[in-house]
């Protein structure tokens, strides 16, 4: 399955958001698939620090993953421009 990911750096950090959920959504299974596609993007040779998923939830971009993050996300006005695509 291809995921669309964005690999950003900002204020020094390199971080991933991927274009994902889990199917169960239960953050159980949204932390295994989160986990899962960091290490693809790691093994792609990508650097990532920190990571989220992006989806939308009740019409909305949702995130979920590393909090600040997510509160980054959130205070960046939502879903960043996708610059790479993962085999996962």
């Amino acid at each position: 399955m291809r995921i669309e990911m964005a690999h950003l750096r900002d204020q020094g950090i390199d971080f991933a958001v991927f274009a994902a959920d889990a199917p169960s959504r239960s953050n159980t299974d949204r932390r295994a698939l989160l986990s899962r596609l960091t290490s693809v993007a790691r093994y792609n040779g990508l650097r990532v620090e920190k990571a989220a998923l992006a989806y939308e939830e009740f019409g909305r971009p949702t995130f979920f993953g590393a909090p600040d993050l997510v509160n980054y996300l959130v205070s960046a006005g939502g879903v960043p421009r996708w610059t790479h695509s993962i085999e996962a």
